[in-house]
């Protein structure tokens, strides 16, 4: 870990940078490779980490800009298959904001752009860009990953992390495994899920691997509302909940903080917390459809056998 610290980021070279959205969308999402030949970095990372990107510049306070993680969505083998090209996803931050005029009482109606996020998505192949890391040691697939079934749950670009543990899951050069895996991406639409064409084809070539989306904002064909991925997995609890019961079963989540909220308290509610949930003693008697987002974070805990980035 830290092989580039944040206090001596290294080169890399961009050598992609194209649309991972599922079509036409608001949104504006890019898939980022990098090349870290020659650096510290080169062959020493892993899908499930992150890594910086300083961007140039200096910030409000006239200091140097800060790093800013980014996920990476490569196998641990790299885009290359050699260790020397990183990937990750990366969304524009974008955002009208009401900010305070001249006068206290007025507010003026500004577009705010996120500067680390712009900057790498504006990138183009052959650019240079400083590079830190890797960073994370635990959200990562265990050394023998034959002796686990897995659930990876994914809001947005949480996804990134997903896609590279499947590539070294399903597409290593070494046999796949056999383990049960099962995916479920949530988007707010269809055009918003990334990587789909992917997965689907992930999925048609390997029975043991199950792709499950989740579209908050469409209606379904049977006209009842996508709803989130705690909703999902409560109304499809049939097709998960042995999953869940079973001793080898890790459960992993990347996305959207909420998303943690809802899947706790759903695994609550039906009693299959124990594996993957630890609540403190004082909180026992309090019903899952009362629990908030601000006391579960107080006591509510993920165990061993649940990874969490949530954010």
């Amino acid at each position: 870990m830290q092989l580039a610290p944040p206090t001596q980021p290294v080169t890399g070279k961009v050598v992609e940078n194209v649309p991972c959205l599922n079509g036409k969308s608001s949104s504006f999402i890019r898939h980022i490779s990098i090349d870290v030949t020659g650096t510290p970095l080169e062959g020493n990372f892993r899908a499930g980490q992150a890594f910086g990107i300083v961007p140039p510049g200096i910030d409000a306070r006239g200091r140097s800009e800060k790093v800013r993680l980014y996920s990476i969505s490569s196998p641990s083998r790299g885009e290359d298959g050699e260790g020397k090209v990183l990937s990750t996803t990366c969304k524009r931050a974008l955002e009208e904001l009401d900010l305070p005029g001249e006068e206290d009482s007025t507010l003026e109606h500004q577009l705010f752009t996120g500067k680390c996020s712009n900057y790498l998505c504006n990138l183009q192949v052959g650019d240079e860009v400083q590079v830190t890391g890797p960073a994370g040691k635990r959200f990562l697939i265990p050394q023998d990953p034959e002796q686990h079934d897995y659930l990876f749950l994914a809001t947005g670009t949480g996804i990134a992390p997903f896609r590279g543990m499947l590539m070294d899951l399903l597409d290593s050069p070494a046999s796949p495994v056999s383990s049960e895996i099962h995916l479920v991406m949530g988007a707010p639409y269809t055009t918003d899920l990334l990587y789909h064409d992917y997965f689907v084809q992930l999925a048609r070539r390997h029975p043991n691997f199950h792709y499950h989306t989740v579209v908050s904002r469409e209606i379904q064909p049977d006209g009842t509302k996508g709803g989130y991925i705690h909703h999902y997995l409560d109304r499809q609890i049939q097709l998960h909940e042995q999953l869940l019961k079973q001793d080898r079963t890790l459960m992993y989540m990347c996305g959207l903080a909420g998303m943690q909220l809802g899947v706790f308290k759903m695994l609550a509610a039906r009693g299959l917390g124990d594996p993957f949930i630890k609540i403190k003693d004082d909180y026992l008697d309090v019903e899952p459809a009362d629990w908030d987002s601000k006391s579960i974070r107080r006591n509510v805990r993920p165990t061993h056998r649940c990874m969490l980035e949530v954010y």
